[in-house]
Formats: C-alpha cells, sequence, structure tokens
C-alpha cells in the first residue's frame, strides 16, 4: 500500500517544487544575514515617506530599521516581480518542450514585439490617447504571434529540427528589431499606460504582472489538463509516430504550441512595455536560456511528454530565487548564469534517470506479468 506522501506526490508532483522554494527561503533567510534599510512611514496623504528620529544632539536624522536580508518587503517584491515576466513566457516554451520541441526565439521575439508596441505608442500616443495605448498592445501581441506561427510553419513545413529554426529566428528576430530602432531605445509611451502596469500594493510590488502571470498559469493548466488538444500535445510529446498513426493532425499541433509560446512572450512584452516604459532590440538578451531553465526545472521534459503550466511558474520562481540568493550571500552577480547552467543539467539529468528508472520498472512488471501468463497457461493445459 502506497504510504499518505507517495500518494500526494502522485497526484500533486508540483509539490516537491513548492518544498524546494520553501527550504530555498529558510535557507537564504538563515544565511542572508541582516540589513539595514530606510525606515518608512505612511503620512496623512496616504505616501509612504521616510521617518526621522532625532540623535544624541536633538538634531532630526532618517531612521533605519534592520530587517532579514531575504525575507523583506523590497526583495519579495523585486522577486514577484521579475518571476512573472519569466513564469509568463515559461508557460508557453512549457508547451513548446512537452512536445518535444524547443523555441530559443523567444527572447528575440519578445524583444520584437515590444519595439513593435513601442514604435506604434511613440508615434501615436504623445498626446496620451488611451486608444494609442490600446492599439500599441494589440500591435505587440500581433507581431508576437506572427513570429510563433512563422517559427511553426517553417518547422511542420520544412520538416527540420525546432533547434535550427528556433536558432535562426533567434538572429533574424532580433536583427529586425535592431534595424527597426538603429540600435535605440524607444519611449514616450502615454502615462496612463504606465500608471496602469505599475500599480503597487506594498511598495514597488506591481500588482498588473502578477494577475497576468496566474492568468497565464490558470489558462495554460486548463489547456494543457482539461482540453482534448491538450492531450494531443502530450500524446505527440509521447511517440509522434503513434500518434499521427492515431489521427491526431501532428502538424497544426505543432503549430499551435509555437504560436501560443510566441502569445506568452508578446504578453511578457507589453508588460515590460508598460513597466519600464521603454524598449530596445538589446531587450530579452539571454531570456530564452532562463525561459527554458524555468520550464525544464519545473519538470518538463526535453524528451517529450512531460510538464505543466504550474511548474513552469514554479520553476521560474526557483531560479529568481537562486539569482537573488547569489547576490544576497555576496557571491559576484557574474556567476549567475553559471549557477543557471548547474541547475538546468541537473534537472535533465535527473529526468533522464527517472526515464531509465521507469523503463526498468516497465520492463521488470512486463516480465512479471509474461511469467504468471505462461504459469497459468502450463496450469490449464490438460496433463497427458
Amino acid at each position: 500500500m502506497s504510504s499518505p506522501l507517495k500518494l500526494n506526490f502522485s497526484k500533486f508532483p508540483e509539490a516537491g517544487l513548492i518544498i524546494v522554494i520553501v527550504v530555498l527561503g529558510i535557507l537564504l533567510s538563515i544565511f542572508g544575514g541582516e540589513v539595514q534599510r530606510p525606515k518608512m512611514v505612511m503620512g496623512s496623504d496616504g505616501q509612504w515617506t521616510r521617518a526621522m528620529e532625532k540623535d544624541a544632539s536633538g538634531q532630526e536624522i532618517p531612521a533605519f530599521v534592520k530587517v532579514n536580508n531575504f525575507f523583506n518587503a523590497e526583495t519579495l517584491t523585486q522577486i514577484a516581480k521579475d518571476t512573472s515576466f519569466f513564469a509568463i513566457m515559461a508557460v508557453g516554451v512549457t508547451c513548446v518542450i512537452i512536445t518535444a520541441g524547443i523555441d530559443l526565439s523567444v527572447g528575440s521575439v519578445y524583444a520584437l514585439a515590444a519595439v513593435a508596441g513601442a514604435m506604434y505608442m511613440n508615434q501615436f500616443g504623445s498626446d496620451g490617447s488611451p486608444g494609442a495605448a490600446v492599439g500599441g498592445v494589440i500591435v505587440t501581441l500581433v507581431v508576437a504571434l506572427i513570429c510563433g506561427a512563422l517559427n511553426g510553419v517553417m518547422i511542420v513545413a520544412f520538416n527540420l529540427h525546432p533547434f535550427i529554426i528556433t536558432l535562426g529566428t533567434m538572429a533574424i528576430y532580433r536583427g529586425i528589431a535592431f534595424v527597426l530602432t538603429n540600435g535605440q531605445s524607444i519611449g514616450g509611451f502615454p502615462e496612463g499606460f504606465r500608471d496602469f502596469v505599475r500599480q503597487g500594493v506594498i511598495g514597488d510590488l506591481s500588482l498588473v504582472p502578477l494577475i497576468v502571470m496566474v492568468l497565464v498559469c490558470i489558462l495554460g493548466t486548463i489547456f494543457l489538463s482539461r482540453m482534448a488538444v491538450g492531450r494531443k500535445v502530450y500524446a505527440i510529446g509521447g511517440n509522434e509516430v503513434a500518434s499521427r498513426y492515431s489521427g491526431i493532425r501532428v502538424g497544426m499541433v505543432k503549430l499551435l504550441v509555437y504560436i501560443i509560446g510566441g502569445a506568452t512572450a508578446g504578453i511578457a512584452a507589453v508588460l515590460a512595455l508598460g513597466y519600464y516604459g521603454a524598449a530596445s532590440s538589446g531587450d530579452g538578451q539571454g531570456y530564452e536560456l532562463t525561459v527554458i531553465a524555468g520550464a525544464v526545472v519545473g519538470g518538463a521534459s526535453l524528451f517529450g511528454g512531460k510538464g505543466s503550466a504550474l511548474g513552469a511558474v514554479l520553476g521560474a520562481i526557483i531560479l529568481q530565487m537562486i539569482a537573488t540568493g547569489i547576490v544576497i550571500i555576496g557571491i559576484p552577480q557574474s556567476y549567475s548564469q553559471i549557477v543557471t547552467g548547474v541547475v538546468v543539467i541537473t534537472a535533465v539529468l535527473l529526468d533522464q534517470f527517472n526515464r531509465w528508472v521507469s523503463d526498468r520498472r516497465l520492463l521488470a512488471e512486463t516480465a512479471h506479468i509474461k511469467k504468471e501468463v505462461v504459469q497459468a497457461s502450463d496450469a490449464a493445459a490438460p496433463v497427458k
């Protein structure tokens, strides 16, 4: 009989990721030490201001308070904000990876879509018109969808490995963004759009990106686990040949997941435009590593057939906590990509080990069943 712990993990595999997040949080809280931060108080006008105190001579000086270097509102809100952009894209990339595909162009799609939306809002939104902001959002999403669709069409039509196609489009999309902007940053957006995206609830914690991240996670979960097309995504990743012979339109499903990957990059680009207030061809540089890493750490198998939207979000949170922890502990930030790479390799090796264990268990069970069938046949045979 299975133990309760094993039963819970089988029904909710992401529980292991949640445990990792909790353990990481505890370790960073213990070893991160304390830091002095300015003490803030809410004034009568509802705005946060620096608190003041009197020194020994009676003069007013800024007040400071000691807080845990990790477990404080400022650090946690920074992690939440930074995670939301990567987590949204990781959900889309997870859908791609489940089909045993890959999308190396996600950072370039993000940059090109953001640049297109920024140019539109810069051109038509100088007067602060809300319509310009809406138009900019639409342009950003449409460009991202087109980029994702082009990836899918070329992969299906040319029957080439997604690595080759998306490696090429990674350079093409970023090159187009550079040509459009001449390497310059594009700003000058309607203030109402920026104010909407940057709405804060705790300090600098922006509520809109978090809400969008949760919605994308919910929609991704419904798509993958509740819809028939989502089950086809898993089937293709598990065995593409068998899926094709069973009547699944493999090409259409593959096209769909790359469109979804483009759409999530576009959503992240829209949020980034509102939050940062500018876009350039250099945006999203290296994002593909972090996004794919988040999906893999979250349980998506590069061999296909395995992964979840919630796992992608949790994986992105883990990576962001590691990146923040590197800074808190005092390790130079230049080591963060090294750590990310090690985490990805470790996750892939663990996935490969789990596949090997599962195959061995399946072979053992098959051999046992065959043995029981042979024994039953011998027992039922008439005695001569």
